[in-house]
């Protein structure tokens, strides 16, 4: 099966961009038509802004399939919002970060919500000099944690962190809830940069065998952070490449 004819991607590479209708034909300009929305894009604490964010993504026939990376922190009352919008637009996954001073309570929190709303939390593993970049401490915070709360696996991250990210779908099958797909190189001082999907260090071949081979549901989501002021050209190459070598190893 090719799961990636329904790629999306994350709203943050288009953040030189304020005005969602822009923002939504540039979706449709890459060769997609699903998104997951981040901060930069609407306001998940403001419910009055709500339906006109949505009903803007609908109009240009783009799907939000996502929204995020949402911090949490124990805030029932601000954290019950990100679950309003997400329910208002059809979405069932939420990228999500905790605050390390704030758990485990955050986590009972995050449950709740999730249960009550019937939706999934995904960690966004933020690399190397986050807390929740390296497996450790993701296997730990998910021994803590229900069904409810799994990984949003960003390769590059995972990559920045030296984990493997093959190894981590593997590692984590069982809670996989999305995939950030992306790409870095780094120079001698360690820095990132991001490039076309499959021309760093990510073995793009078999992050999407391991995929298949967890029979992965969940939202595959691109993501590149270069070329602010015209990403479009570099995003169509990723979506190209992306689908090229998913339609070989399928």
């Amino acid at each position: 099966m090719n799961y990636f004819e329904s790629l999306a991607v994350q709203s943050f590479c288009f953040r030189d961009f304020k005005d969602n209708a822009e923002v939504a034909d540039k979706v449709n300009a890459i060769g997609l038509s699903r998104i997951e929305l981040c901060a930069v894009h609407a306001d998940f604490t403001d419910e009055s802004t709500f339906d006109t964010v949505i009903d803007t993504y609908r109009r240009a026939e783009v799907q939000i399939v996502g929204i995020g990376v949402q911090p949490f922190n124990n805030d029932l009352e601000n954290e019950r919002k990100f679950f309003e919008f997400a329910h208002r637009a059809g979405v069932r996954v939420i990228s999500a970060d905790f605050s390390v001073d704030s758990v485990p309570d955050a986590y009972r929190t995050a449950e709740k919500l999730a249960e009550q709303f019937d939706m999934r939390l995904a960690i966004h593993n933020h690399g190397g000099r986050h807390w929740l970049g390296c497996a450790t401490m993701l296997g730990h915070v998910l021994e803590q944690t229900s069904d409810r709360i799994g990984l949003m696996l960003d390769t590059a991250w995972a990559l920045d962190s030296g984990e493997d990210p093959v190894e981590l779908t593997e590692r984590f099958s069982d809670r996989i809830y999305g995939v950030h797909i992306k790409d870095f190189v780094f120079d001698q001082a360690r820095k990132p940069k991001d490039v076309v999907v499959g021309q760093g260090n990510l073995d793009l071949p078999g992050l999407i065998k391991a995929l298949q081979s967890i029979h992965f549901q969940g939202a595959p989501i691109l993501e590149y952070e270069g070329d602010l002021q015209n990403p479009v050209p570099a995003l169509t190459e990723c979506v190209r490449e992306i689908r090229k070598v998913a339609e070989g190893v399928g």
